[in-house]
């Protein structure tokens, strides 16, 4: 009988074999990746005995055509009682209109860490020349920095009250046309975000941790998140991990914690891969960083993602990409990322097994270079398939390992 995931006391989650899961299947092909990675999903728990209730969900165009709002408080709460969801790709308009869903659902359920892992699937085309050394999990905080939607439209009350703040506290000039953000970064926002990069490290057996931030020029928000980092290891995981600094580089048998400026960071996951393991980073630095390095395995369209709170249990696992909404309803695009995301969702119910099953079996598919329109272009030899067949041709694999 379908039953609700619930928390324990311990904020580890308490999964039946036949748990309510809901889903948004998303705008634009939103359509055809949604189907194509249930398809997946359910194939793979079924393996083991398991079954998910689905249980659908409306935002975006899909909840604004049929109830007027973009986001129903229903669906939030929703999300909030079941715990964890999953969603396709929700449209967020440029330079006006509503904010992003997106954004909204992170903040309004407090999912502080976006978790984005990034990794090569063998045969997938990639403009570099080793992708098989990128194996990073970036760990971006969800819900302070610039993305905190703090802002003031140029020319408005708010921002001339704002230029008059800053000119009385700061001395500084600001000209009368700008638009005003303000960035907040706390020590309880980067704390919780940076245990959450620890704990993973640690029962990961991963072997680094690097904070990635810009503290050289701001310095009292993206520096302090990388002093806040160090302090978090020395009060909490000084049995696990060591800072750089007090290592000197030689961490023994523990995680090693270091830092990098984003900008460097930016090139030297190009140019050094290897060296890079688990990234913690705020929220706009993990946006690019996220997509930088999605890039070097095949795009955003293999990149997965999820949205956590480790402490109340919540969990909302997303297609990392945009809704393409020219290709909607044609059977063409790549399901992998919103099927990814599932994987991470499974991994996360503890559904191991099933996870397994089907990264094996995304891994035999892909080497014999059965693929979607986007990988197809770039390789030799390869057999086109639609989006469905795709997930068809990965049912059919499941169970199956690359030798």
């Amino acid at each position: 009988m379908p039953e609700k995931i619930t928390l324990n006391p311990d904020s580890t989650l308490n999964v039946s074999d036949t748990p309510i899961i809901p889903f948004v299947e998303g705008d634009g092909t939103g359509v055809d990746i949604w189907p194509a990675a249930k398809h997946v999903l359910d194939a793979a728990a079924a393996r083991h005995g398991k079954t998910v209730e689905w249980q659908e969900v409306l935002a975006g165009e899909k909840a604004f055509n049929e109830t007027g709002s973009w986001l129903p408080d229903e669906t939030v709460e929703t999300f909030r009682d079941y715990l964890i969801g999953i969603k396709g790709p929700l449209t967020t308009p440029v330079g006006g209109g509503f904010r992003s869903l997106n954004v909204a659902l992170r903040q309004l359920l407090d999912l502080y860490v976006c978790l984005r892992p990034v990794r090569w699937f063998q045969g997938v085309p990639s403009p570099v020349k080793h992708p098989e050394l990128v194996d990073m999990v970036i760990f971006r905080e969800n819900t302070e920095d610039i993305y905190a939607g703090i802002e003031a439209e140029a020319g408005s009350d708010i921002a001339d009250k704002l230029r008059a703040t800053i000119k009385e506290l700061f001395d500084r000039d600001i000209r009368e046309d700008s638009g005003i953000g303000i960035k907040p970064v706390s020590r309880t926002g980067s704390h919780r975000l940076q245990r959450a990069a620890l704990n993973y490290a640690v029962s990961h057996n991963r072997e680094s941790v690097t904070w990635v931030h810009k503290g050289n020029i701001m310095k009292f928000t993206e520096g302090a998140f990388q002093n806040w980092g160090y302090e978090l290891v020395r009060e909490e995981f000084s049995d696990a991990a060591v800072g750089w600094d007090d290592c000197g580089g030689d961490p023994g048998d523990k995680i090693l914690v270091k830092d990098a400026i984003a900008d460097i960071a930016l090139q030297q996951v190009l140019t050094r891969p290897a060296e890079f393991d688990v990234i913690a980073t705020m929220n706009l630095n993990g946006d690019y960083l996220s997509d930088a390095l999605a890039a070097q395995v095949g795009g955003i369209g293999i990149a997965p993602g999820g949205n956590i709170n480790y402490v109340t249990g919540h969990g909302i696992f997303e297609a990392t990409h945009g809704t393409a909404p020219k290709y909607a309803g044609q059977d063409k695009v790549n399901p992998s990322s919103v099927l990814l995301s599932g994987v991470m969702m499974y991994e996360h119910l503890g559904w191991q097994e099933a996870a397994d099953d089907i990264i094996g079996a995304m891994e035999v598919t892909i080497a014999e270079k059965i693929v979607t329109y986007d990988f197809a272009r770039l390789m030799d030899g390869a057999t086109q398939v639609a989006c469905s067949e795709f997930a068809s041709a990965i049912v059919d694999r499941l169970g199956q390992r690359l030798n």
